[in-house]
């Protein structure tokens, strides 16, 4: 088995996230510091992460959460501050987010030890769809909301098209529907800041279908049988 794949159903990260363990050098079997690619026996050999040994491969978990503002999408937090694991119930078990929403963005957040599924989740190829809440700051207007659409360059590189649904527009605010396949940092604030708009408010209301229905802002729960199977085939 290819190592990345090895740790990330060990519940260590995406293979994304593995693959930058691995480069950054802090992947041993047997003692010795291993590539990228490199296949490994994985009942025998022996596996660590910085030090630590990896566990044999571990029965999926899947949990949905209503991430609020003011935690960071991380397992832990060199800064001290709250992370989204504060909010799993005390026995789930090792699990990661699925991708990052910022600080001050809340909304639909899955957690998982399944690399496979956090990988299809994630990865741009896939373009699974990611639809969130957004309320800008003042009136927005359609020439702008067009380039947005289209494409805007953010970090000297395109945005791919979005689609966008106005809910409410006045002259104090603008809140609409932004539905997009990326998951760049920061995106959505960036796409609109490239227009000269701030964002006031952002939450991820949908990932492909599957929406926060019952759940309220700090909520976590695990997910359906169903909904699993729909993420692992949409």
């Amino acid at each position: 088995m290819r190592i990345n794949k090895f740790l990330a159903e060990c519940g260590v990260g995406s293979r994304r996230a593995c693959d930058k363990l691995i480069e950054e050098k802090k992947v041993k079997v047997n003692g010795k510091i291993c590539a990228l690619g490199t296949e490994i026996d994985e009942y025998n050999d022996n596996v660590t992460v910085e030090g630590k040994p990896v566990g044999k491969i571990k029965k999926p978990e899947y949990y949905i959460m209503n991430k609020p503002k003011g935690c960071v999408c991380t397992v832990k937090d060199d800064k001290g501050r709250k992370t989204v694991m504060d909010f799993l119930p005390p026995l789930a078990g090792r699990v990661f987010p699925v991708g990052r929403l910022d600080y001050d963005t809340e909304g639909l957040l899955i957690l998982t030890n399944d690399g496979e599924l956090a990988n299809r989740l994630t990865h741009p190829s896939n373009e699974i769809s990611k639809t969130y809440l957004v309320k800008v700051e003042g009136f927005v207007e359609d020439a702008l909301l067009n380039k947005i659409r289209a494409g805007v360059e953010i970090d000297g590189k395109m945005t791919k098209k979005a689609n966008i649904k106005i809910i409410l527009r006045n002259r104090d605010f603008t809140k609409l529907h932004i539905t997009i396949t990326e998951g760049r940092n920061r995106e959505i604030r960036k796409m609109f800041e490239s227009v000269g708009k701030n964002v006031d408010f952002l939450k991820r209301i949908k990932i492909g279908d599957l929406t926060l229905t019952g759940l309220n802002r700090g909520e976590v729960r695990k997910l359906y049988p169903e909904e699993i199977f729909y993420l692992k085939n949409v």
